[in-house]
């Protein structure tokens, strides 16, 4: 006998559900800045804890958190992953009044 599995199919009356972009790029974003071009990556959260460059408050392990680098420094890109530091979301959003 055939296996009768659900149809995940989207039903004929239903919206279109659009594309999560973030989603399907795992996560990671490009933003521009007063302080420059940034590789944004949203990550879930590790077994490490880290402590956030703008607030110097302590990121627990398995806390939900971006990583980010700049793209335009001296050396390029992988320069900047090479010195990638690990943020609270709103420390990020806010670094540019941090300075």
């Amino acid at each position: 006998m055939p296996s009768r599995r659900p149809s995940r199919k989207r039903p004929w009356g239903a919206q279109h559900q659009p594309l999560d972009t973030d989603r399907a790029l795992g996560g990671v974003r490009h933003v521009s800045g007063g302080d420059g071009e940034w590789t944004v990556r949203r990550v879930r959260g590790g077994e490490k804890a880290y402590t956030c460059p703008a607030c110097h408050q302590q990121i627990p392990p398995g806390t939900p958190h971006v990583v980010a680098w700049q793209r335009d420094v001296v050396g390029g890109e992988q320069a900047g992953l090479a010195d990638r530091r690990h943020w609270h979301p709103a420390c990020f959003q806010r670094r540019e009044r941090l300075r």
